[in-house]
């Protein structure tokens, strides 16, 4: 199999993992069932990835890749450390970052952290991350900037978590978006 089919393939096998814990709401999937949806057999799934836990883990990778090249995008358009703070809140809510299935993950990946050391670490990177990149943009608009980026990243959390255990409908990027809007506003009076 040439190298780029094998590529195109492990991509396929990651967006059904993400479809389909986004339609079963929970891990409780099955390595066959993600392989159906990809097209591919479960033998496959497992040549490539060795089971559905590091099956998973690719699927947040591929997530957290598309966030953070959101965020990338975002910031480059950024003027000033107030705009820097919204672009981050614009790249967790928008685009494919805050669709129903990616929501799922999500929570999925809360979970997992409780259990596996990879997804503890990788949840971990995350977080740093994005409290980083906050408390860069926080510096020269707050006397306590790590404390505020800390607030900032676990609302933005709390409303992924919140988000997917709505039963009202699709996630709404706007409110969540004019949530954190509104936490910055009211504490960088």
């Amino acid at each position: 199999m040439a190298r780029g089919t094998e590529a195109a393939r492990r991509d396929e096998l990651v967006q059904a993992t993400i479809h389909e814990i986004g339609a079963a709401g929970s891990l409780d999937v099955t390595v066959g069932r993600i392989a159906k949806r990809a097209g591919v057999s479960p033998a496959l799934a497992f040549h490539y990835f060795g089971g559905k836990e590091r099956l998973f883990l690719a699927a947040m990778r591929a997530i957290l890749t598309l966030y953070g090249a959101e965020s990338r995008r975002e910031l480059a358009a950024a003027r000033g450390p107030r705009d820097r703070l919204s672009a981050l809140v614009r790249a967790s809510f928008c685009g494919q970052n805050f669709q129903p299935e990616v929501v799922a993950a999500w929570l999925n990946f809360y979970v997992a952290a409780q259990t596996q050391p990879e997804a503890a670490r990788l949840l971990r990177v995350y977080q740093n991350r994005l409290v980083s990149n906050l408390t860069h943009a926080l510096r020269p608009l707050s006397p306590d900037p790590v404390a505020v980026a800390r607030t900032a990243a676990a609302l933005i959390d709390g409303l992924y978590i919140r988000h997917a255990l709505a039963e009202a409908g699709p996630p709404d990027a706007a409110a969540a978006i004019a949530t954190v809007e509104a936490y910055f506003d009211g504490v960088l009076r």
